[in-house]
């Protein structure tokens, strides 16, 4: 699963290396595809529940699951890359939201507060607490910035399978949901919203947009439960 998540996070950082204006999102969802197939994994994304890419690529007013096609990035964008490699039988998830050239101050701490609110979340993936005390850590954190949480989509357990239990949401009370115990794998994957926390999904059946068309970012990690701090698997640096 090591093997998995490394390819996955390495895909994921080639992926923000190529965001920049003038580059299609077909061209980044190209890269990724041939870079996981070079590794000997396969894109996880690709085919799953029909899906036609190997990574979902959300852009601006964008939450997840947007599909690659031909739009040209633009400077002030901010783009979101979600994939998942499979090697060895097993799954590694990752994502994280770029800044496409110049962006705004707002667009900025929308991804700055989002990825943080991750780490809030992980103190609290560790032996003996229950699922929600990471989904509390989230929520508080991303509110008090001001921002809002999606809660039509929600993390997850990880493994054999890509979408696994339990269900890791990004908002609710503590102390509630399963007991976290030493090597379950999750996925923590905050999705946040500048405006209000609903989405519609548009007619392409996949891509979830925010309600209000204001804009979102996302960022996730494979996590690993153990008897001490939790190890995150998807480990690229600078991510």
């Amino acid at each position: 699963m090591r093997k998995a998540c490394k390819i996955a996070a390495a895909a994921r950082a080639l992926a923000g290396q190529m965001v920049r204006p003038g580059v299609t999102t077909q061209e980044i969802d190209k890269a990724v595809h041939d870079y996981i197939l070079s590794q000997g994994a396969e894109p996880a994304c690709l085919g799953y529940n029909g899906y036609p890419a190997s990574a979902c690529i959300s852009v601006n007013n964008a939450v997840v699951h947007g599909i690659p096609g031909r739009y040209v990035l633009r400077d002030g964008d901010i783009v979101t890359v979600d994939l998942v490699a499979k090697w060895g039988g097993y799954h590694g998830d990752c994502c994280a939201t770029f800044p496409c050239g110049s962006i705004s101050a707002e667009a900025q701490k929308l991804i700055d507060v989002t990825k943080q609110s991750f780490f809030e979340g992980l103190a609290f993936a560790t032996r003996g607490h229950r699922v929600s005390d990471i989904s509390h850590a989230v929520q508080t954190y991303v509110e008090s910035n001001g921002f809002s949480v999606v809660r039509a989509y929600v993390g997850h357990g990880i493994g054999t399978q890509m979408h696994e239990e339990p269900e890791v949401p990004n908002y609710g009370a503590p102390g509630h949901g399963p007991r976290l115990l030493p090597g379950m794998t999750i996925c923590i994957e905050p999705m946040v919203n500048q405006g209000v926390s609903d989405v519609r999904v548009l007619k392409d059946g996949w891509t979830a947009v925010t309600a209000d068309g204001k804009l979102s970012a996302h960022y996730e990690n494979t996590v690993r439960i153990t008897d001490g701090e939790p190890e995150i698997l998807t480990v690229n640096e600078g991510f």
